[in-house]
């Protein structure tokens, strides 16, 4: 923004002028004295919000006041360089200048010398609501003050789940009631809900309680007594840990018992006319021992 070099009213003056304002001849007089009253309607729409620090400044001219609130009511990438405000008011550029210099000594404006692409020098013009704060501040002041909100520390990669027992016969029909097992423990303890990643992982443990003569109801209570009331921190890795840890030994080897002998039908023996037991006729044990010779 270009801006012609010349003289601003000294504060001084400025303070002066402030000091004989009507308006500050009886600060107490109200209404009483045929005062100021307002007749305000609320704007809803295309409305500016001007601090009275800036309304009311004591040393800022009438001119750069007005020149002022005109500015922060322009949108981002407005032109507000001398030329184009002489054209919107009838000021001139002598006054607009002057005012301009004004707004920049009280801190209202601040002009910043950038380099564009390809070399070339501009002037940027920042407008400024509040002198002293910067745009971070200005957003805080708009709403309550706040903690600032904690740092989110990154989350450290999962441990994997314990290693669980496995089954020596890891039958379907068995996993599939291992996994049963686990998807149901939810409803005697909600701290116990697993994810399918977790049941899968957990189940083949399940399923080596169960290939050792483990009811399900049995293997369900080692699982869930003496919970903390919160409940575990990593319901899966526990349950691994219970299933590794409190694992029963097999059961006790058993000889098959053999089937019982067979019972043969009652016959007549052909020589002394007893009966017993054979498959086919013939004669009995005694009638075969005295004489060898009997078939």
């Amino acid at each position: 923004m270009d801006v012609q070099d010349l003289s601003v009213p000294s504060h001084a003056q400025s303070r002066h002028a402030a000091n004989n304002h009507p308006n500050r001849r009886h600060p107490h007089s109200g209404h009483s004295g045929g005062g100021l009253d307002h007749d305000h309607t609320r704007h809803t729409t295309r409305f500016t919000v001007v601090g009275n620090h800036l309304a009311q400044h004591p040393e800022l001219s009438l001119v750069a006041i007005g020149l002022a609130l005109h500015i922060q009511s322009l949108p981002k990438g407005a032109r507000v360089d001398i030329k184009t405000l002489a054209a919107r008011f009838p000021e001139g550029t002598t006054r607009i200048a002057a005012a301009l210099r004004e707004l920049e000594a009280h801190g209202y404006l601040r002009r910043v010398r950038e380099r564009i692409p390809g070399g070339r020098i501009i002037t940027r013009t920042i407008s400024c609501n509040q002198p002293g704060h910067h745009r971070a501040d200005d957003h805080d002041a708009e709403r309550p003050p706040a903690h600032p909100a904690p740092r989110k520390r990154a989350r450290a990669p999962r441990k994997p789940l314990p290693a669980v027992p496995q089954p020596a016969c890891p039958a379907p029909a068995l996993l599939q009631t291992a996994t049963d097992l686990l998807a149901d423990l939810r409803r005697h303890d909600p701290h116990l809900l697993l994810s399918s990643c977790d049941t899968a992982h957990l189940a083949p443990g399940v399923a080596a309680w169960l290939e050792r003569d483990i009811t399900p109801t049995a293997v369900r209570q080692a699982l869930t007594a003496e919970l903390p009331p919160e409940g575990p921190r990593r319901p899966a890795a526990l349950l691994a840990h219970r299933l590794t840890a409190q694992l029963p030994p097999p059961p006790p080897f058993r000889a098959p018992t053999p089937p019982p002998a067979a019972r043969h039908p009652l016959q007549n023996c052909d020589g002394c006319d007893r009966a017993f037991r054979a498959p086919h006729p013939g004669h009995c044990h005694d009638c075969r021992s005295k004489s060898p010779a009997v078939l």
